[in-house]
């Protein structure tokens, strides 16, 4: 008989809180730390020959780190005082963050006004299908209305598209019973992010294909 380990239970409260913040502290430390180690190469006198790198790397991670706040505030947080965005703004938030992987962004959301809500649970969706071609491929992002509803669909199209077990668990509603809770983490506030609007989140994978769902109040 093989023991399997208990499932935590679902955060709520200070415990989501912490592990939303403790994935922003990991996503921001690599260009944070880049950033602080271009500025200690050009006050090396040592190192004066590789000042035009140092500047390289600093330019390259502060804008790496302003489209990470930038995706942040949509994604996890209260955003700006505006109370809706053009598909157009949450394209170029993707597109900034996503810049430089191995998988292709093809954006053909509808250059709507999204309400907050939708917006949250668009470019977060955006991201974990962009995330799921982890071995480069095409993911295109395109929303419709439907009956009423906002349909927002990401296909992940690649030879190894795939989801991994946390982000399974975590698209279901589900509590992580093993894993890195960082990778659990978003794909689980997509799915609270749905349902606390009063829609659902549909999840599809098969060999090279993953298809992420949402159905949002319009």
């Amino acid at each position: 008989m093989t023991d399997t380990a208990p499932a935590s239970p679902l955060p709520d409260g200070q415990a989501l809180a912490a592990l939303i913040a403790g994935k922003l502290c990991h996503d921001f430390i690599s260009p944070a730390g880049a950033i602080s180690s271009g500025l200690d190469l050009l006050k090396d006198p040592t190192a004066q020959d590789m000042r035009d790198d140092a500047m390289g790397l600093i330019e390259a991670s502060a804008r790496k780190m302003v489209a990470l706040v930038a995706f942040a505030r949509v994604a996890f947080g209260a955003a700006t005082s505006a109370e809706r965005f053009s598909g157009a703004e949450l394209g170029e938030l993707v597109s900034g963050l996503t810049e430089g992987g191995r998988a292709t962004l093809e954006w053909a959301a509808q250059d709507a006004s999204y309400s907050k809500a939708q917006s949250r649970a668009l470019v977060n969706l955006a991201y974990l299908t962009m995330a799921a071609l982890p071995s480069g491929g095409v993911a295109t992002i395109a929303t419709r209305t439907d009956g009423g509803r906002l349909v927002i669909e990401g296909r992940a199209e690649g030879a190894r598209a795939r989801l991994k077990g946390e982000a399974v668990a975590g698209l279901a509603g589900q509590p992580l019973s093993e894993g890195l809770p960082g990778q659990w983490i978003q794909p689980y506030w997509l799915w609270l992010t749905a349902r606390d609007a009063g829609g659902s989140l549909d999840v599809q994978a098969d060999e090279g294909r993953v298809v992420l769902t949402a159905h949002m109040p319009n």
